[in-house]
């Protein structure tokens, strides 16, 4: 095992890529165990060293630290989000304290924090570079924050903290897996889905059949709360049924330990000297302060409600009730869509193939824009058939590094979308990315189309931008790399990038029925473009509640009233009711129990940076459409100064760089069809 193990070394692929035909589940505790025991002595003997702290026997040592750890952690979080089984989940359970302990460890060391902090003192005087103070000062706040000026019983109580935190998020996205899956329809017959579209029937069947029901038809949910078949089923109660399965999924087992999580956090933060959990993690973000986070809360709210309620009120007139149901808002919203601007929105999908999509969408959209290239990689195998490999190339003919696209649902994956890196970017250690994006996109039967939804074509945009960010990273440094900015920052360049997906010279290239080859007929985009705007009171408003609901669980205070563990849906009505977003028709795009996001996935107190970004992707994407230049131009402006520069400046001085002034929010209300 030991000289057999593929993390003990780099591996010998292009780029580094994970050799995961040698890969087996039994290799990843060794590794662990190994790559935790590495790193610890390589720190030990960074805080030993006999000679003053520099720079380079200090910060840069830091940096090559940790390899074997590194290659077996992006590894297997991967695994365990896209590709997971019975020992995946069983491990990730054992091994989830035991990093969040070894982390303590790294940031604790108090003999590392002294030389950090003594360079830290003098570091106007060192002659760093830009980029080699940012490492510096990077380091030396994180541990500040981390605790490593607490006195020793302070963190020892914050190590049992932060075990138990780790330990409850794994408990509780693994919760939702099963929830997810308890919750799915099984259906009968064909007859009770009319209205979807003949494909999405038949991939119903599909993914009835893979899981073990032949014959039948299952609609799995996606991670959201409004369903995106409500959109198509004529059936009333069969809507009412999934909306209900949605909502309810993980209340009973989710919501004690949110609960507890929301607790504990207060804890971890009144420990750490902020009032609260938001204050915390808010302090390091580019809003800076909750007030802040406040005011853009607020200052969306009016706008967003008076728009959904001009909304309800027209789909109520056109299903002939009083008031609009949630469970029916979709379906009547397409109805109103299609009377008013002539617009279908199945009729759009047999224009919308996934093939044809990205390579003739996303990726011809990455070469108008920044000059590169995509070549399919068979020859390289990945973590599961359905994940593809390519190669970028720079303009210049140049290697870049590799993208890996593993876009349809099945039961080893989690819910939504998301990109991952597999190989950070880093010139120090002399290595190019290799990033991954997931979607969910079900499968059909076997030879048959996979035609996406409107939405779908934007999350695999949206989701691309992420991994352009990754692919881009020119640094130095791996703490620095990529897509490691501030959690409100993240989320910009990915929305910036969905810009491209009804860009005329881009959606023209790509929008092909995908039987005759035949263009979209050229009056759809206009009124697509219309048409999205009756909804965008919706959909703020679903996203507004969402963010208001993180945000009231993590600005408790640790001395305040927390719920009991039988009081969750009491505390997310009374939030909704606080902020004015309790609407009956229009629930959160995530409730407390399986809002993974906040309680998993690292936006705790950070889901409203979803908004915060998009006042930066508004107002760059106006510069995009009005600056003059050629998009190309603009392309590499914004890659030089913005996507290349990962965590290596401050994120809000690169965004300056590109527009040559702060954010306005004007463009993002007028995106929205909103008034101030």
């Amino acid at each position: 095992m030991t000289t057999s193990n593929p993390f003990f070394e780099p591996s010998d692929l292009p780029y580094e890529l994970p050799p995961f035909a040698r890969i087996r589940n039994d290799h990843f505790l060794p590794a662990f165990s190994r790559g935790m025991a590495d790193q610890l002595a390589e720190v030990a003997a960074i805080g030993a060293c006999a000679g003053p702290p520099t720079f380079e026997n200090t910060v840069e040592a830091l940096e090559r630290s940790g390899a074997v750890l590194g290659r077996v952690c992006r590894v297997f979080s991967n695994k365990a989000a896209s590709d997971t089984d019975e020992e995946i989940q069983a491990l990730e359970v054992e091994i989830t304290p035991r990093l969040a302990a070894h982390e303590d460890l790294l940031l604790l060391d108090s003999a590392l924090f002294g030389r950090l902090d003594a360079l830290h003192e003098q570091r106007e005087q060192l002659g760093l570079d830009g980029e080699q103070l940012r490492l510096l000062e990077r380091h030396h706040t994180l541990r500040v924050r981390a605790g490593a000026r607490l006195a020793p019983e302070q963190q020892r109580r914050l190590r049992e903290l932060n075990a138990h935190i780790a330990a409850l998020c794994t408990e509780f996205d693994q919760n939702l897996r099963v929830a997810t899956a308890d919750a799915a329809l099984v259906l009968d017959r064909a007859e009770e889905l009319a209205g979807l579209p003949a494909d999405q029937i038949a991939a119903a069947a599909e993914n009835a059949r893979a899981l073990g029901h032949p014959g039948k038809f299952v609609l799995s949910l996606k991670n959201f709360s409004c369903q995106t078949e409500l959109a198509a089923l004529e059936d009333p109660a069969l809507r009412e049924r999934l909306l209900a399965a949605s909502l309810g999924r993980g209340t009973d087992s989710n919501g004690p330990i949110a609960v507890t999580l929301a607790r504990l956090r207060a804890k971890r933060a009144a420990l750490l000297g902020y009032p609260s959990h938001a204050a915390w993690e808010v302090a390091d973000r580019t809003a800076g302060t909750t007030d802040a986070v406040e005011e853009l809360l607020g200052r969306l709210v009016a706008p967003a409600v008076a728009n959904a309620e001009r909304e309800g009120a027209a789909l109520a007139e056109a299903a002939g009730v009083a008031q609009i149901r949630a469970a029916d808002w979709q379906y009547y919203s397409e109805r109103v869509r299609k009377e008013r601007y002539d617009l279908d929105a199945a009729a759009l999908r047999p224009y919308l193939e996934l093939e044809t999509v990205l390579h003739d969408g996303v990726f011809h959209a990455a070469g108008l824009v920044y000059g590169i290239t995509f070549t399919r990689r068979p020859d390289l195998v990945s973590y599961h058939p359905d994940a593809h490999v390519y190669e970028v190339h720079d303009a210049d003919g140049s290697p870049l590094g590799l993208y890996i696209g593993d876009f349809h649902s099945r039961e080893s994956k989690r819910g939504g979308a998301w990109m991952n890196s597999l190989v950070v970017q880093s010139h120090l250690l002399g290595q190019r990315p290799v990033v991954v994006n997931n979607l969910n996109v079900a499968k059909p039967p076997a030879g048959e189309p996979v035609l996406l939804t409107w939405s779908e074509v934007n999350t695999l945009f949206h989701e691309f931008g992420h991994a352009l960010h990754g692919l881009f990273s020119d640094v130095r440094y791996p703490l620095l790399s990529g897509t490691q900015v501030p959690r409100d920052f993240v989320e910009f360049p990915s929305q910036v990038n969905e810009v491209w997906a009804d860009w005329p010279e881009v959606l023209a290239h790509y929008a092909r029925h995908h039987l005759t080859g035949e263009p979209m007929p050229a009056e759809l985009p206009a009124r697509l473009r219309e048409a999205e705007n009756f909804g965008a009171g919706f959909r703020m408003v679903e996203h507004q509640a969402a963010a208001v609901l993180d945000w009231a669980w993590h600005t408790l205070s640790a001395d305040g009233d927390v719920p009991g563990e039988d009081e969750v849906e009491a505390f997310e009505a009374a939030a909704l009711e606080r902020y004015g977003l309790a609407m009956a028709a229009i629930p959160p795009r995530y409730r407390t129990g399986y809002f993974a996001h906040i309680f998993n996935h690292g936006y705790a107190a950070g889901y409203y940076g979803y908004r915060w970004a998009e006042v930066l992707d508004a107002d760059t994407v106006r510069w995009f459409r009005e600056n003059g230049r050629s998009i190309r131009e603009s392309g590499e402006i914004f890659r030089r100064e913005l996507l290349a520069k990962g965590g290596s400046v401050d994120p809000l001085a690169a965004f300056r760089a590109v527009v040559g002034r702060d954010a306005e929010i004007g463009p993002l209300l007028a995106r929205h069809g909103l008034t101030d």
